[in-house]
């Protein structure tokens, strides 16, 4: 047998890696406020410390977060073995009734000149029927190609390539795209149908090969570096999905609605969003 095919042989299939991934994560929704600390800590250090995006909102504690917290639900992707935090999403709900700018999306408020669809545009939509994915954040341990001159081995010695082993590596590919999933699940649990986001050019790209492909709805703009609005509806969406990760879809969505759930009723308007 040729070195090529015994490497193609031992290669995984993405089913068996998917099944791997949701055994070795962890999808938590964050309810308590040191849940939600957790999200804005990492935020921290990707928006604020790697990137160099934001400046500290709590340079104390090291944390990241904006007034449009409190309009959104947000969740945490956790590593079992290591109980670390992989990454986190947010969901941006806004409220019609409210005051400027929580009765918008933050697109609206820092790209609107950009949005130039002459439908898709969230002024001319159902104000009740769409939301917005943000803040999506990957921890830098977590990637496949970490950032190791930024926290250098010796001061963290978690950057070490041997602190995960190579198959645990093999499922950090999945982790921007069921972040993604995750934010679509939960709006989808809110009732919402139309989904917006800001996104650099490389993530549309990723996600239109899990089938998710979305409308660019916006100029590109100066923000962060160069991103772009973008769109995507709940038929499209559900549509498109590729079979291989629908399992993941499913496991996401039963692991949410569970927590849910769980959330009290008379309190579930407030706590998830505050």
């Amino acid at each position: 047998m040729k070195p090529s095919q015994q490497k193609a042989n031992n290669r995984e299939s993405p089913e068996v890696l998917i099944d791997r991934f949701i055994k070795e994560f962890k999808f938590k929704l964050c309810i308590a406020a040191h849940e939600k600390e957790l999200a804005y800590r990492l935020r921290h250090d990707v928006y604020c410390e790697e990137l160099q995006y934001e400046k500290a909102s709590d340079p104390i504690k090291k944390l990241e977060f904006d007034i449009y917290d409190q309009n959104s639900i947000h969740c945490l992707i956790e590593h079992r073995r290591t109980g670390l935090v992989a990454g986190c999403v947010r969901v941006v709900v806004p409220t019609p009734s409210n005051h400027y700018p929580l009765n918008q999306l933050p697109l609206q408020s820092y790209g609107r000149d950009s949005l130039t669809h002459a439908e898709l545009h969230p002024d001319k939509l159902d104000p009740e029927s769409f939301y917005e994915i943000s803040r999506l954040a990957v921890n830098r341990l977590f990637r496949t190609r970490p950032k190791e001159d930024i926290v250098s081995t010796a001061s963290n010695p978690m950057n070490d390539t041997s602190f995960f082993s190579t198959e645990e590596r093999k499922l950090f590919p999945f982790l921007a795209t069921s972040l993604f999933i995750t934010g679509y699940v939960l709006g989808r649990q809110l009732g919402k149908n139309q989904v917006f986001a800001m996104m650099e050019p490389s993530l549309p790209r990723l996600l239109a090969l899990t089938g998710f492909h979305f409308t660019k709805v916006g100029e590109t703009i100066d923000f962060h570096g160069r991103r772009s609005a973008y769109y995507i509806n709940k038929q499209q969406a559900e549509n498109g999905l590729k079979l291989t990760l629908l399992p993941l879809y499913q496991h996401i969505q039963e692991t949410l609605t569970l927590q849910l759930r769980e959330v009290p009723h008379e309190c579930s308007s407030t706590s998830l969003t505050t």
